[in-house]
């Protein structure tokens, strides 16, 4: 959905140590070409004095441990780069909106999640520095929906996409084959393909022979958002109207997810809490919806006794879950460097390295055929082909308009409503008028 980044932190380095002992065999993750170094600028004493550009980033956001600055002012020893970082994006974001405004204490670049990216390209356009004219800037090399969501409403293009959260299912080989269900990839994602209705069905047939203590899945509000994430059109429409309570797709998945919890399906979890993790380790649960980024998050979560238990498949329709942006401010002092840093930064081979080092999807899918992605599997879940398995789960995401409000409104969704459907039993329609209620709070409408 997009609610939050997750590809950070221990997540990614966990996906990335599942990577990449293979890919520095195959010769992946070697420093990837970049701009030609330029004539530095020079100080009063004939000495040279680099350009400095700052980035503004949340979380561990990869690009620095990836080594992706080092690389760039070895190529361009005329530019020093430096990272400022804040651990949490609700701490960061309300900071960036803050100076955007002011028009003061910006970074040269500047880090944007997905939930967020809406609001920042409507509402802080005229402060932003058109990208897409950028030197080394290519339209074709990122998926097209991706490319939208960084693209104003005026067709300036004012945010170049870093990463992705194209999603699959994670399933444990060992809990399926216990409750008489198929173990293999192929075949269990044909048991779902097309409808996630289908995967209610084998929520079902998984719950007459489960193991003990063990239920199908993680939570209805998992359900809820991987459902909406594969849907065209969720909390707004293509003119930018807020369109949640009335949109069919979004009841829709209410009421699935809301099945799931009724029939007994979930572990009644929430998402992201010690709760959670723990229901990792103890095998309490057999699938989840599962973007890119997931894959570190279970097996940092479950450890060395889950190797070769869990295994990935493809989602039965294709959405997206996370992912983050780079912008740059036109309050900077150097905004033809800073465009060009950010050009280069999210280019496909950075994005591929960013992949191999950290975990972190490309969303430029001219990424998808460079050896770091599609040679990419994953020794813990079985060797499964997760670089080609998530390049066709990206391609296939929907074209869905996203809002300004788009990471309140699926928290709202999930943690507001579905969750007390899931924990304490409530009525799914009382659950969604008093969602409704208040979501037109939280959106002062």
């Amino acid at each position: 959905m997009g609610s939050g980044r997750r590809s950070t932190g221990a997540y990614g380095t966990a996906l990335a140590l599942l990577l990449l002992s293979a890919l520095l065999s195959s010769g992946c993750a070697t420093d990837p070409g970049g701009p030609s170094p330029a004539r530095a600028y020079r100080a009063g004493d004939g000495g040279f004095r680099p350009v400095t550009l700052t980035v503004g980033v949340f979380g561990t956001f990869g690009l620095q441990e990836a080594g992706l600055y080092d690389t760039y002012m070895r190529l361009r020893p005329d530019v020093a780069v430096r990272q400022t970082s804040l651990t949490r994006n609700d701490v960061y974001y309300p900071q960036l909106l803050t100076h955007l405004t002011a028009g003061s204490g910006l970074a040269d670049v500047q880090a944007v999640e997905v939930g967020n990216i809406a609001e920042v390209i409507t509402t802080q356009a005229d402060r932003l520095v058109e990208l897409g004219t950028a030197p080394g800037v290519d339209r074709r090399a990122f998926l097209p929906w991706k490319w939208a969501q960084g693209t104003g409403p005026d067709g300036r293009v004012l945010a170049l996409g870093t990463d992705i959260g194209p999603q699959a299912v994670c399933y444990r080989k060992d809990l399926f084959a216990k409750a008489g269900l198929p173990t293999g990839r192929d075949a269990v994602g044909r048991l779902w393909a097309g409808d996630w209705r289908r995967y209610l069905a084998v929520g079902l047939r998984y719950r007459e022979r489960a193991p003990r203590g063990t239920a199908f899945t993680d939570s209805a509000s998992g359900v809820l958002s991987a459902v909406l994430a594969s849907a065209p059109v969720r909390h707004y429409d293509g003119r930018g109207a807020l369109v949640v309570a009335g949109n069919p797709a979004v009841r829709e998945a209410w009421d699935l997810a809301a099945s799931f919890a009724r029939r007994g399906l979930t572990a009644r979890l929430q998402q992201f809490t010690p709760g959670w993790d723990q229901a990792f380790a103890n095998g309490a649960f057999a699938t989840v919806a599962c973007p890119a980024w997931m894959l570190g998050y279970i097996q940092d979560k479950t450890g060395p006794s889950g190797r070769g238990r869990w295994d990935v498949t493809a989602a039965p329709r294709p959405g997206n879950w996370g992912g983050s942006f780079l912008v740059v401010p036109a309050a900077g002092r150097h905004r033809a460097e800073a465009a060009r840093l950010a050009a280069w930064l999210t280019a496909p081979a950075q994005q591929a390295r960013l992949f191999a080092r950290r975990g972190s999807f490309p969303s430029a899918s001219a990424a998808y055929p460079l050896p770091a992605v599609s040679e990419a599997r994953a020794a813990y879940f079985g060797g499964a082909p997760v670089g080609a398995l998530f390049a066709e789960a990206a391609r296939g995401v929907p074209r869905a308009p996203v809002g300004p409000k788009d990471g309140l409104i699926a928290q709202t969704l999930a943690d507001t409503g579905m969750l007390q459907i899931d924990q304490t039993g409530r009525d799914p329609d009382d659950a969604w008028r008093a969602t409704m209620k208040a979501l037109d709070n939280a959106l002062d409408r």
